[in-house]
């Protein structure tokens, strides 16, 4: 598998483009966890972490594609609204552009970090024009692990991005990570599903989808 710039291959970037077209649902044991303001959570369960990824469908009618992907690599922007970002910044590392992002934990919890890659690409289909953001998480010597932070070690997300045909625009993002610790799977998966908090999420995936990435307080 070639790998492109950012160490993502190609065959990643055009997988998120054809489940853009097709939502990839069949075979495996996906979940509708809820449906809201146009938007369509499922969740599949990780045997192997008993966490779950997610995968989220549906149209904003209300902002551009250009407009969504370009506000969702605004980092600085992010830091502005989302009051769980403690650090976020990008650092040049070996070649690459790395993202450094610190999320706050409620006490008594210890705050997660990640350290992760992430690369855009605006991509043809056959004339549509598809945003395409890649994102996971990776190890850098540049930035250690740090005392009284839990560092993230699985994380991965992909999100597409295309006209719905009007004003508004097609999404599909896949979301999983992994937040270590001492915080059971049953609690976070608990957290996950308490139907008033997930309606709120939905609500919050969607605006994330709009303004910035905020996947992580789905988990």
């Amino acid at each position: 598998m070639e790998l492109a710039a950012g160490g993502f291959s190609e065959e990643q970037f055009w997988e998120a483009c054809a489940e853009l077209q097709q939502p990839a649902l069949a075979g495996a044991d996906w979940q509708l966890l809820v449906e809201t303001s146009g938007i369509s959570i499922y969740r599949l369960l990780d045997k192997k972490t008993g966490l779950y990824e997610y995968k989220v469908f549906g149209v904003l009618e209300d902002c551009s594609p250009t407009l969504l992907a370009d506000v969702y690599m605004d980092s600085d922007y992010r830091k502005q609204w989302d009051q769980y970002v403690k650090e976020l910044y990008e650092q040049e590392c070996n070649g690459e552009t790395v993202v450094y992002w610190e999320v706050k934990y409620p006490f008594p919890m210890s705050n997660r970090d990640y350290v992760y890659l992430r690369q855009r690409r605006d991509l043809d289909m056959e004339g549509r024009k598809i945003h395409v953001i890649l994102a996971r998480s990776t190890s850098m010597p540049q930035l250690g692990e740090r005392s009284g932070v839990i560092r993230v070690k699985q994380y991965k997300q992909s999100l597409a991005i295309e006209s719905d045909g009007k004003k508004g625009s097609k999404v599909f993002m896949y979301y999983f990570d992994n937040p270590g610790g001492q915080i059971p799977s049953w609690l976070i998966n608990w957290a996950a599903k308490n139907q008033s908090r997930t309606k709120r999420e939905a609500q919050n995936q969607r605006d994330l989808i709009k303004f910035s990435a905020n996947p992580n307080i789905l988990q």
